[in-house]
């Protein structure tokens, strides 16, 4: 082998080992960052959330820091709240926070919840067609006819509730209740800490006693800017939801802009005195 091809082999021998050398060397190309959530996943959470409960946001809102970020934005609350109480997203603007909202308000839900966009009429009767009294204050047009209407009430939501507590004539230990109410609270007096602790003050603005003989108790809320509407004129179809005459259970329906109870009574036979 001449000098000229032996330098001819040695730098190719040199060339491979070179090219071995980077070989041996490389390393693998750097992993991206596998951040846990990205945008569209946050995303796809939000619209998971809205098929959730209350309960089960709060479990999955305490599983990371992650989820309670993306869980306890108000307005998945807000979603979930007009949801559960089955009504549309009131017009105006509201200073509360949903999440507050539901916390406070959501165990006392018994009926559901109508709107209120005017004044509100009162009733004892169920009898279509509803006829607004004309006196001049409340304590008369109850007197008068049973009915009454009330201005300058809060708009907004209104949670219905139907209790059934003991009548302040009977006295009895063995009474378990007998007198239904028809409760129904703006949505916003869950919120206020007079409430919850039960030093807020209600003022009485008028009674009305029915002295005769009657099939059943019943009462109801309309909006009267809406009292025509084809939802609140469901409420005057008894035969769909107050029951039949043996029926003596509590009966409620509520509507859009209306809501309404009604029990059958039965014959009263009178207070037994004993000692």
């Amino acid at each position: 082998m001449g000098k000229r091809q032996l330098q001819s082999v040695v730098e190719h021998m040199r060339k491979r080992l070179r090219s071995a050398k980077r070989i041996c060397s490389c390393t693998s190309p750097p992993q991206p960052s596998r951040s846990s959530f990205s945008w569209y996943e946050e995303d796809v959470w939000t619209e998971i959330a809205k098929f959730l409960d209350g309960r089960s946001l709060i479990k999955l809102a305490v599983t990371s820091k992650w989820f309670q970020r993306v869980i306890m934005d108000d307005s998945i609350w807000k979603f979930v709240c007009l949801r559960d109480l089955q009504i549309p997203a009131p017009p105006q603007h509201v200073d509360f926070k949903w999440f507050n909202l539901y916390t406070s308000a959501f165990d006392w839900m018994r009926i559901g919840a109508f709107l209120l966009d005017s004044s509100v009429f009162l009733t004892e009767k169920l009898s279509p067609p509803p006829k607004i009294p004309n006196e001049d204050t409340v304590e008369k047009m109850l007197q008068s006819s049973g009915c009454c209407v009330l201005d300058n009430v809060k708009s907004g939501i209104w949670i219905a509730d139907l209790q059934l507590v003991r009548c302040p004539v009977c006295e009895l230990n063995t009474c378990d209740g007998t007198m239904q109410t028809l409760d129904a609270r703006h949505i916003e007096l869950f919120l206020y800490d007079g409430y919850q602790k039960g030093s807020w003050e209600y003022q009485l603005i008028g009674s009305h006693d029915v002295k005769e003989r009657v099939a059943g108790a019943s009462g109801a809320i309309f909006d009267v800017k809406n009292l025509k509407d084809i939802s609140s004129c469901a409420v005057f179809n008894l035969n769909s939801w107050v029951g039949k005459i043996n029926d003596l259970h509590p009966k409620a329906m509520i509507t859009l802009h209306a809501v309404a109870v009604n029990t059958n009574l039965q014959e009263n036979d009178g207070k037994e005195n004993s000692k």
